[in-house]
């Protein structure tokens, strides 16, 4: 019974940890909508900072219109249509 509770305890503390760590990390939300190759797609993430939130969205988005690693280096570098954050 002892060793179940300790378990217990060290689970809790593991998520725990997890939920402060992930919660922690998502300062500012963006969405970001770009056109390429004639199709749109908007995407959103959540980041520490703005920067990363508007690279992560990005990529979620390139990652729907572009279909392999040459066209997703180029939507990449494509001028987002719009951006949109909050929380900064």
């Amino acid at each position: 019974m002892r060793n179940l509770l300790i378990g217990l305890a060290i689970a809790l503390l593991v998520v725990a940890a997890l939920a402060w760590t992930t919660l922690s990390q998502t300062g500012v939300e963006c969405e970001v909508c770009i056109v390429f190759d004639g199709r749109e797609r908007c995407a959103s993430a959540a980041a520490a900072t703005r920067t990363e939130a508007e690279q992560t969205a990005a990529m979620t988005a390139c990652g729907v219109l572009a279909s392999g690693v040459t066209d997703a280096f180029r939507c990449q570098a494509t001028l987002p249509r719009s951006v949109s954050c909050t929380g900064e």
